[in-house]
């Protein structure tokens, strides 16, 4: 894995350059830990013109979970505790006589900023703008695997929760059990916010649960997720409570599942992002409830749960192959309840299948 990181840092030290820049300053901690392997909390990685060094407020991380620094990385520990890394990595440069450093302008605070140029007010700070999201889009195997793993134990959690007895159980309780049965199958935690929701509440986007019991008849919609080695993934599924689903139940359902469907199936390398979305929402266009979708059909997702490319009208830009994606249409009816339907895939060519499923949870209409 060191070769990886060092090829990581390498291209984005040829994109520094060919912009005018002899050396870059990353903070943000999720591109952090993709080009050194981990990201103690707090530390910033300089690619300077004499090495690449990790400066870490404290030492590395004792946790395998939290990945392990390259062992190719120069690593710095503050001594004095309160002290910034990037503050330091300024300095250090300014001392060496270099010229511009770029920065992520989008991460850092005005007071940091200022910081950096209390202590080496002759460097230029130029911006590197997302030049490392934009790196980490497109994922390796290696990370590709991660992701399975993650939708893998997904997958177990929400299963075994399926078995159990829920009517009368409280959405908060629910969603708590979800989230214990992750770390018990191999995750460091939850990916996102676990959402549970029944009823009247059913199909509402980031739904937090609140102490509502489950009653015989109700949608129960669930939005869940594993962390796997840094990696995230979720899944989004509706059920039935207790009963045969009612035909307003079977009609919204099977009007989602087309919806989501319609995005799966338009995951091609070369696609447009708009396409990916426009292809689910004209499904629920077309019946009436356009307007419940929401800014977007899905986005990447990796070290972080909501990564680019976004699926949306407006989005620019072609999905390529190895990007992983979540294609995730609901409709929520207000007083009624809804239905969402989530996977995470990854974009592959129709010569390797299409589109790789990592949350394999069935998408029927169980009554539960």
């Amino acid at each position: 894995m060191a070769e990886v990181f060092a090829v990581r840092r390498a291209r984005l030290r040829d994109r520094c350059l060919a912009a005018g820049s002899g050396a870059a300053l990353v903070s943000r901690s999720a591109n952090v830990r993709y080009l050194a392997g981990a990201a103690p909390a707090g530390a910033v990685l300089l690619l300077g013109p004499e090495g690449d060094e990790l400066l870490c407020p404290d030492g590395p991380p004792a946790d395998q979970e939290d990945g392990r620094p390259d062992e190719h990385l120069r690593l710095t520990v503050l001594p004095a505790p309160g002290g910034d890394p990037a503050v330091a990595a300024a300095g250090r440069l300014s001392s060496v006589g270099a010229v511009t450093l770029a920065v992520e302008e989008h991460h850092l605070t005005v007071a940091r900023h200022r910081a950096l140029h209390s202590v080496a007010p002759r460097l230029r700070l130029a911006d590197l703008a997302r030049a490392v999201e934009q790196q980490r889009i497109i994922k390796d195997e290696d990370e590709i695997r991660c992701l399975r793993t993650a939708g893998e134990i997904t997958d177990q959690a929400l299963g075994e929760l399926l078995e159990s007895i829920l009517v009368g159980r409280t959405e908060r309780h629910l969603a708590l059990e979800l989230e214990r049965r992750l770390v018990d199958h191999g995750a460091a935690g939850p990916s996102l916010p676990t959402s549970v929701a029944t009823g009247p509440n059913a199909g509402l986007s980031g739904h937090r649960p609140s102490d509502r019991r489950v009653e015989e008849g109700d949608l129960l919609s669930v939005r869940l997720g594993a962390v796997y080695r840094g990696y995230r993934c979720e899944i989004g599924r509706t059920f039935v409570i207790g009963t045969a689903p009612a035909d307003w139940q079977i009609e919204l359902y099977d009007l989602v599942f087309a919806a989501q469907r319609a995005g799966r199936e338009a995951l091609v390398p070369g696609a447009a992002c708009r396409d990916v979305d426009l292809a689910a929402r004209h499904v629920l266009e077309a019946a009436g409830h356009g307007g419940t979708l929401g800014p977007s059909t899905g986005h990447g997702v990796g070290l972080e749960i909501d990564e680019d490319p976004q699926l949306a009208p407006a989005a620019m830009g072609k999905l390529d192959a190895c990007v992983p994606v979540t294609v995730e249409p609901g409709v929520h009816l207000p007083g009624r309840g809804g239905v969402r339907i989530d996977d995470t895939l990854v974009v592959r060519p129709e010569a390797d299948g299409g589109p790789e499923l990592l949350t394999i949870t069935t998408k029927e209409l169980l009554a539960l």
